[in-house]
């Protein structure tokens, strides 16, 4: 075999080679991977301490790399023509306060810091620069490869592998804010195959994979946009009685008539749930859904043998979330920190549901913990259309509300697709030699 594109990668002896769990045909005779320090791969360069304060996206100054962003908003594989990167201006350059080093194409950015330790230490690496000055900037570790053994786009996810990101959270320190130093992260060894055409080969799987999970979110966020400005249409403006869009039989049905919320609906809340008798799975002994007041996977807490409620709008009484308001469809039991309105009129359906939510957040209390109580519920005054029309305005949403549920499970399947992967091309942490 030629040696051509093969790093020299000796194991120790007495030590069984690192190995993924899956390799693609024409690597699978060509040896195991190899740790090695970061450090002795990478070099550290240059950042510099803009505060997120001093930074715009006005045109003209040096794109910067907030750690912030690393955190919430950059991709894994960082592309200048994709994102949206905040500037230096050149008023703020021109103070004489130091940049940082330029960044290059292969270069890894590291956050520093993190309110947990899962997020410390989670990294970019940069793409594409197109041309333009990019730097790195406040708590970022930049670092830069000695030689080049690493190929572009590969350190994008090699450096969110489970091995790595253990290993980097094992060198963090803190306790209220995680850390981790130039000097911790370089004793941080990671795994890298016997040739780089593997590398390639792993980057490109992976990069693909990252396109059309960026596909899919986009047209997640298109529909969502979608619904909110249809909204805005189907409902009536804050000084007005009717909608500017009405399905063409109720273009002449007048006015829509404004009520206390108390009047349309019994106000009351949930139950107190220990979470230990709540199920993951729907099952014959436990086939209704628990709601709860956070938000991911639209409230859903799991599943129990009871129900409290049919058909009824809730929402969210405290915390972070206080306000936000859905409509539960067929029977459910939710915890004591979702209130619930119910009615056997006709009036719990999604249309009423929007109507109530575009304007609950403005009567929570943020005094301390936020709240929205169920007596600010009842006196809220919001316009309802006659149940004919609001029949109408519910069938249309709930249709929008089953592609944006359809879209949201095909970008979770690639993104659950992408995680079993990563954990299968590149070695995983209980594969590794103590």
């Amino acid at each position: 075999m030629s040696n051509k594109g093969k790093e020299n990668l000796e194991h120790p002896a007495g030590k069984k080679p690192l190995a993924p769990k899956l390799r693609f045909p024409e690597f699978h005779k060509t040896g195991g991977w190899k740790s090695l320090p970061i450090g002795a791969i990478y070099s550290f360069m240059a950042t510099n301490s803009f505060p997120r304060g001093e930074l715009s996206h006005d045109t003209g100054g040096v794109k910067n790399i907030h750690y912030g962003d690393i955190h919430t908003r950059f991709a894994a594989s960082f592309d200048i023509l994709r994102e949206r990167v905040p500037c230096i201006s050149s008023s703020k350059l021109a103070e004489g306060r130091g940049a940082g080093d330029p960044c290059a194409e292969g270069d890894m950015v590291f956050s520093d810091a993190s309110e947990d330790r899962e997020g410390v230490g989670k990294s970019v690496e940069i793409v594409r620069l197109n041309g333009e000055r990019v730097v790195a900037g406040s708590h970022t570790i930049l670092a830069r490869q000695r030689t080049p053994r690493l190929v572009v786009g590969f350190g994008a996810h090699l450096f969110r592998s489970p091995l790595v990101r253990g290993r980097i959270q094992t060198e963090s320190q803190g306790a209220k804010v995680f850390g981790i130093s130039p000097g911790r992260l370089a004793r941080v060894e990671i795994p890298l195959p016997p040739e780089i055409s593997e590398q390639k080969k792993i980057a490109d799987c992976l990069s693909s994979l990252d396109d059309l999970i960026a596909a899919e979110a986009q047209k997640l966020d298109a529909l969502k946009s979608h619904k909110k400005a249809l909204m805005q249409q189907l409902f009536p403006r804050e000084s007005e009685a009717v909608p500017r869009l009405r399905f063409p039989e109720f273009r002449k049905a007048g006015e829509w008539e404004r009520r206390r919320v108390g009047d349309v609906f019994s106000v009351t809340r949930g139950e107190v749930l220990p979470m230990g008798s709540v199920r993951d799975a729907q099952t014959t002994a436990t086939p209704y859904p628990v709601f709860s007041s956070k938000t991911e996977n639209g409230g859903l807490a799991g599943f129990y043998s009871e129900y409290l409620y049919e058909d009824a709008i809730t929402w969210t009484t405290d915390g972070a979330n206080a306000g936000d308001v859905n409509f539960r469809r067929g029977k459910f039991y939710c915890t004591n920190v979702c209130g619930v309105l119910a009615t056997q009129s006709g009036y719990a359906n999604p249309c009423t549901a929007a109507l109530i939510g575009r304007t609950s957040r403005r009567h929570v209390s943020y005094v301390g913990n936020p709240k929205l109580m169920n007596g600010a519920v009842e006196r809220m005054v919001v316009p309802f259309p006659a149940l004919p029309e609001q029949k109408k305005i519910a069938d249309c949403l709930s249709s929008l509300d089953d592609l944006i549920a359809a879209e949201s499970q095909k970008f979770d399947a690639l993104k659950s697709h992408k995680k079993a992967l990563m954990q299968q091309l590149f070695p995983s942490p209980d594969e590794v030699p103590a």
